[in-house]
């Protein structure tokens, strides 16, 4: 069995990132007999200004691209449909609003030491995508990491203590500086680079190739 190690550079403002993480899944189950993968999840901000007043997203994505809100709700809805095939809640993706994540990405870091990264974060996705909660909100993170099974008061207490900022800001610093500027991108074996949110056969395909050139390195 190879071993391949996937540091996922991502933020959960991004919708692409809960799309791509979901076709990584069904990637990684097509070669499971062939490969092995282990996944940590790195910070990325979409929104990194800490006073960010927030704003519909309609509006938000049509300023930020230049392109109409008909034109961004078609692309938002394209998403929701792509996401519903995942079996992902992006039911009120088009009414969320923008928001910084930084306190989110410190619990994600704070879920790794109870083995629920992945958890976390998929709670997460689906709290901004699928209620359009506020996850910059202390009760919104609170109630994700209950249902990523850990223990709300403990998470109340790291968001008030200002635990694993240095960690969240060092890891952005750390992806900037290797030349990652958009998410979410898959960091394989701190080797090789695949960019965006690709189709589960190209990604196993991918996995499999990185996987024998690996060995053949060997």
């Amino acid at each position: 069995m190879k071993n391949l190690h996937i540091d996922l550079v991502s933020d959960i403002a991004c919708p692409w990132c809960a799309i791509g993480y979901a076709r990584l899944e069904q990637a990684m189950a097509s070669i499971k007999d062939k490969v092995s993968v282990s996944i940590q999840w790195r910070a990325f901000e979409l929104n990194p200004d800490p006073h960010l007043v927030p704003e519909p997203i309609l509006p938000a994505l049509s300023k930020k691209y230049g392109r109409s809100e008909a034109e961004m709700r078609a692309s938002q809805q394209s998403m929701m449909q792509i996401a519903a095939d995942l079996g992902l809640n992006f039911d009120k993706m088009q009414q969320r609003f923008t928001c910084n994540t930084f306190d989110a990405h410190r619990l994600v870091k704070w879920a790794a030491g109870f083995d629920q990264q992945t958890a976390m974060k998929q709670a997460l996705f689906e709290a901004y995508f699928g209620f359009a909660e506020d996850v910059s909100n202390a009760e919104v993170l609170q109630k994700c990491a209950k249902k990523a099974g850990l223990n709300a008061d403990e998470a109340l207490e790291v968001l008030q203590s200002g635990q694993f900022s240095d960690e969240v800001r060092a890891e952005e610093a750390q992806y900037q500086q290797a030349g990652i500027s958009s998410v979410p991108a898959f960091v394989i074996n701190q080797r090789y680079l695949i960019s965006g949110a690709q189709d589960p056969a190209t990604l196993a395909a991918s996995l499999l190739q990185i996987a024998d050139e690996m060995t053949t390195e060997e």
